[in-house]
């Protein structure tokens, strides 16, 4: 970033009063989608900087937000939405800076109602907020309900501005109606970044494309966070259509769901099936198989893709290390050989992609 860009984003401290407004312009901004408050907008923080991260790994724009970020990222699941886990998770974070990554992903429902995954991260954000990209996420559809995640996160994040904010898990036509309705989550979104709480705006899911295909055509989005893996293809399809529209938008696009929660990997080792059943609440399948991809070919796969950067929870920091060496190896693979993987995953692709089969209302 040059000088002149940082002197542009000096850092302010917003009151608490003033993340409670909620001006005329979100409401104007409401009826006619696409109207970004760009004029109202108050300086934030200047774009944070991992000096290791250039060295570290190859790096893409994020989309037309201006900023580099590293091809892996760091989720928030995994070691670290684990209660009480602090002497595994904190390490996880403060190892994955050092490696050079410089994205972060967390949300405000990682780690159940006490929040573990912010918790964590927000131990580490204490003493280097200006090393990572800091992403989370409201799963609440309303502006209320939004506004007092964005309270909490800040909180347990340590810091006093968020760099992207998202909405939460966008499955059906319903969660794009109660978004955008008066008094909706959108409303809170756009009131945290004119007040200079929150830099960027996103959206986030893995259920079904029409939805997030919906949003993105009611609001000009800086990012959107997908589920992408290279069983894809095979179940209710984001490369499609979505995909297309989000690369037409200039969107920056984070890859998730890369291992499928690890059933995508031939390494994977199923739980019994009853155990399934019980634990996977909700979800219509079970398989008594592993996956069939290697870790490497599951994030080439993506990382071929038009995607800015993966974001993929660790349980140790030995996995960890394992995926930094991985981006930091990465050569794009050819189109033959993604369709190559495609077929490869077909035969693990409903548990792969166990996120498109709940059931939802």
């Amino acid at each position: 970033m040059s000088e002149s860009s940082r002197e542009s984003l000096n850092t302010r401290k917003p009151g608490r009063r003033e993340f409670l407004k909620a001006g005329t312009a979100v409401a104007a901004a409401l009826v006619t989608p696409g109207i970004a408050l760009a004029d109202n907008k108050k300086p934030i923080a200047a774009l944070p900087e991992n000096p290791r991260t250039q060295q570290a790994m190859p790096t893409r724009n994020l989309g037309k937000t201006g900023y580099k970020v590293g091809i892996f990222s760091l989720g928030g699941q995994a070691a670290l939405e684990k209660p009480n886990n602090f002497d595994t998770a904190v390490p996880i974070i403060e190892r994955a800076l050092d490696l050079g990554v410089n994205y972060i992903d967390t949300s405000s429902i990682y780690g159940g109602p006490a929040r573990w995954s912010e918790q964590y991260v927000g131990k580490v954000m204490a003493h280097r907020r200006n090393e990572a990209f800091l992403a989370t996420k409201t799963k609440e559809r309303t502006r209320d309900g939004s506004m007092q995640m964005i309270h909490k996160s800040l909180e347990l994040l340590q810091t006093d501005h968020i760099d992207l904010w998202q909405l939460h898990d966008v499955g059906t036509q319903y969660d794009v109606d109660q978004i955008f309705s008066r008094g909706g989550a959108m409303e809170a979104l756009l009131d945290m970044q004119q007040q200079g709480v929150v830099r960027y705006l996103g959206i986030t899911g893995h259920y079904r494309p029409e939805s997030l295909m919906a949003c993105i055509h009611r609001h000009d989005f800086d990012c959107i966070l997908m589920a992408m893996n290279a069983a894809d293809p095979h179940h209710y399809s984001f490369n499609e259509q979505l995909l297309p529209l989000a690369v037409e938008k200039q969107m920056g696009i984070i890859g998730m769901k890369i291992p499928g929660r690890g059933r995508i990997l031939s390494s994977w080792n199923p739980p019994p099936i009853e155990a399934q059943k019980k634990s996977w609440e909700g979800m219509t399948i079970q398989t008594s198989s592993p996956g069939t991809l290697s870790m490497r070919e599951a994030m080439y796969y993506t990382l071929s893709r038009p995607v800015s950067t993966v974001i993929i929870g660790c349980d140790s920091t030995a996995q960890l290390e394992e995926n930094v060496q991985l981006a930091r190896d990465f050569n794009p693979i050819t189109d033959k050989h993604q369709g190559e993987l495609v077929a490869k995953a077909e035969p693990c692709a409903k548990p792969s992609l166990f996120f498109r089969f709940y059931d939802r209302p």
